[in-house]
């Protein structure tokens, strides 16, 4: 049996809005529930990231306790970067990094903050100005949180030398 062809693009059509519409549902449950909750105090986020380093894909940024200095990598080979710089809070339970980027097409500033907030145990944390909310950290610390990407020490120092000697002979 065969359908008319503008039968199988409707039900094409529909299987994405069916597959699309759950995902947006749950990202506005999620940024509801995080507006209900409350910011992190700079206490709370500094708890949270003092002398830990965030672990990205191809990367990731150390919060030091000291000068509250910010060092971080990102990417492979030869389109991997370096960025130095400082960490702080801010007013609305935001996290901001400061750093100076180094790469090979050159050196730029950049400014990154994400915003954290907290209902019921539960940390919201979002990148600002206009990223999704999603949850960083269950109440019970569960499996896929990104909270656990924060592991304690440097895991950064290591990194940083080997791509300043790379862009160096560049």
């Amino acid at each position: 049996m065969s359908f008319p062809r503008a039968m199988v693009l409707t039900l094409t059509i529909a299987t994405a809005v069916a597959a699309i519409v759950p995902t947006a549902m749950a990202a506005q449950s999620e940024t509801a529930k995080a507006l209900a909750g409350k910011p992190l105090t700079g206490s709370e986020l500094t708890q949270l990231y003092r002398n830990r380093t965030w672990i990205w894909d191809h990367g990731g940024g150390y919060f030091a306790a000291k000068d509250n200095t910010f060092n971080a990598w990102s990417g492979k080979g030869s389109s991997a970067s370096y960025g130095e710089g400082v960490w702080f809070t801010a007013s609305g339970g935001r996290l901001c990094f400061d750093a100076e980027w180094h790469s090979a097409q050159g050196n730029a500033p950049a400014l990154t903050c994400f915003s954290h907030r907290e209902k019921n145990g539960v940390i919201y944390q979002r990148r600002e100005p206009a990223g999704a909310w999603y949850i960083f950290k269950h109440a019970r610390v569960k499996h896929d949180d990104a909270y656990l990407k924060l592991q304690l020490g440097d895991r950064v120092a290591g990194h940083i030398p080997r791509i300043k000697e790379r862009l160096a002979s560049n």
